[in-house]
């Protein structure tokens, strides 16, 4: 090789490592898991936070680059983190959630979190996944196109996060554990927050009310996340249209709304310009209630949308915003979510799984005092798929269970479909589909296999909209309507062109969704209701995905900090 070729080829290959190093970061970061004392609706409690911090620290990485997060428990439970919608691929073992894919992280010990962000851009967050500790501890994840990529629409002015909560006066904790003390419900929240803040229609809230500023003719891209433990909620900006370009880290199809609908867990990406004239104008968002008779919070959160050069004194500008159970602007604006490009969706399906999902009741133990049935007329309340209320175990996590081979922590009989079919979105429906059965059981999928599920909700005490969220996967919503999902009629409806890509769908109250999936990532993947209440009283599942053929379809080995039980 002549000198000249020498220099080319060590020229060439000098370029590929510096491109490569631009493409792929990893980002190392310490989230110490702490009491902090934050004070909010006129109180101060100790709260858990991240770095003291509430909501804890955004992350922004690019598509490509790896995490690895040190986690330092030194609060008094024990916690782990889910990373909400990042794939996972191959690398269960960081996905978090408590006793499914690792034990806890106990107090005073500590575990990092290794994982690479892979095809994905948009909005994703991450949060606890223990008891009820995610009520603080959770904040959003930003995945920026890779470097050299862009997005499909024109470069917004300015990003913003907008981080939806809700507030608990007391230690969210002990209103879970009187909750399963009781078999009641547990209590509502007392407010809702923004990035934090409940906003200046509550007491004691003026001063911490979240700004957002704008410029006269600027278009901003505000990432709105709903990380409420229990309630699907509307959101909207006075006299202003947003413009929806994406949602849980996918794009869609633009279309222009005045009002979203998130369900817990869910994110949205859209753009608002701002074209009004220079005021001050609410950001505001309340609950969507679907299920009837049941308690919920009320109240409204705000943040300002604030112009430049505009005086504070003026009183912002009220947005209307639906009524509390007007599923009508639910369905509607659902309804308009497509993909971007065309995309190719399973045609061929290899498992055909019918899913029903829904609140029960447990009779009342007889060693039970009646303080502790207090659920409807002296029962405790209970939740299930396919009549199951999934049970976590507590010695070993599933993940470890099955990738160790250790027997007698979970059975693989989940059924494929309703042990009893019945009128599901019916009023007349028999008492003894009230109660259902409680065990640890898994679906087993072959790796690469085709799966169709059809999430149907149930009339089971009461209906609801309910956000299904699957741990490791995306999947396409080919489908959703209301009443019983019937196979021979509801087929002919399914969008196999542009479905929208979502990791959490709100299954309509009183109705169905259709989800498709390539089951390509091997490992064990909860699958769950993501009101933190639901999956409590044992509304969810877990797939177990096996290995394929090679190591690039082969489940990592477990690191070796992995928590032990």
């Amino acid at each position: 090789m002549t000198t000249f070729h020498t220099f080319s080829f060590w020229l060439f290959f000098c370029s590929l490592l510096f491109a490569s190093s631009i493409v792929a970061k990893v980002q190392h970061h310490n989230f110490v898991i702490q009491e902090t004392p934050v004070k909010r609706l006129c109180k101060t409690r100790n709260a858990i936070t991240v770095n003291g911090m509430f909501p804890g620290p955004t992350l922004e990485v690019n598509d490509g680059d790896t995490l690895e997060v040190k986690v330092h428990n030194r609060a008094r439970y024990n916690i782990t983190i889910h990373w909400h919608g990042v794939r996972q691929m191959r690398t269960g073992w960081a996905d978090g959630p408590e006793f499914v894919t690792q034990c806890p992280i106990r107090p005073g010990k500590s575990y990092t979190y290794r994982f690479t962000i892979q095809g994905q851009v948009g909005t994703l967050w991450w949060h606890a996944h223990s008891s009820w500790l995610r009520a603080t501890v959770y904040g959003a994840l930003i995945i920026h196109p890779a470097p050299g990529s862009s997005f499909p629409f024109p470069k917004p002015d300015r990003q913003t996060a907008l981080v939806l909560g809700e507030w608990w006066n007391a230690n969210p904790v002990n209103v879970i554990n009187q909750a399963t003390r009781t078999g009641a419900a547990p209590n509502v929240s007392d407010a809702y927050t923004i990035n934090g803040q409940p906003g200046d229609l509550y007491n004691c809230s003026s001063k911490g009310t979240v700004v957002v500023p704008v410029n006269s003719g600027e278009t901003s891209l505000l990432r709105v996340i709903n990380a409420a433990l229990n309630q699907p909620l509307f959101f909207t900006v006075a006299n202003h249209k947003l413009t929806v370009v994406g949602a849980d880290a996918s794009y869609l199809k633009p279309f222009t709304t005045k009002v979203l609908m998130l369900g817990p867990g869910q994110t949205t990406d859209v753009l608002l310009t701002a074209n009004q004239p220079p005021k001050r104008y609410y950001i505001a968002a309340r609950a969507y209630q679907s299920a009837q008779n049941a308690p919920f919070d009320n109240t409204t959160t705000t943040a300002i949308l604030q112009y430049s050069k505009t005086t504070t004194t003026s009183p912002p500008i009220m947005p209307p915003l639906p009524a509390f159970n007007h599923t009508k602007t639910v369905t509607s604006f659902s309804r308009k979510f497509k993909s971007l490009r065309n995309v190719v969706v399973p045609k061929t399906i290899d498992e055909n799984l019918f899913f029903t999902i829904g609140l029960g009741l447990d009779k009342c133990p007889k060693n039970f005092p009646k303080n502790r049935c207090q659920g409807l007329n002296g029962t405790r309340f209970t939740a299930s798929m396919n009549n199951v209320s999934f049970v976590l175990p507590s010695n070993f996590s599933l993940l470890q269970a099955h990738s160790n081979g250790i027997p007698g922590v979970f059975t693989t009989d989940f059924p494929a479909k309703p042990p009893v079919k019945f009128d599901y979105t019916g009023n007349n429906i028999s008492r003894a589909l009230f109660q259902p059965v409680k065990g640890t059981k898994l679906y087993k999928l072959k790796y690469g296999s085709r799966v169709q599920i059809v999430l149907q909700d149930t009339n089971i005490v009461t209906s609801e909209n309910h956000p299904i969220h699957l741990h490791g996967y995306d999947f396409y919503i080919v489908a959703e309507g209301f009443g019983n999902f019937n196979p021979k009629k509801d087929s002919s409806k399914f969008n196999l062109v542009d479905p929208p890509l979502r990791n959490t769908v709100a299954v309509p109250v009183n109705g169905w969704a259709v989800i498709r999936f390539v089951a390509d990532n091997p490992g064990v993947w909860l699958m769950h209701c993501h009101l933190d209440v639901h999956i409590k009283w044992g509304l969810g599942m877990a797939f177990l995905v096996e290995n394929g053929v090679g190591k690039l379809e082969t489940l990592e080995a477990a690191p070796h900090d992995l928590p032990v039980c």
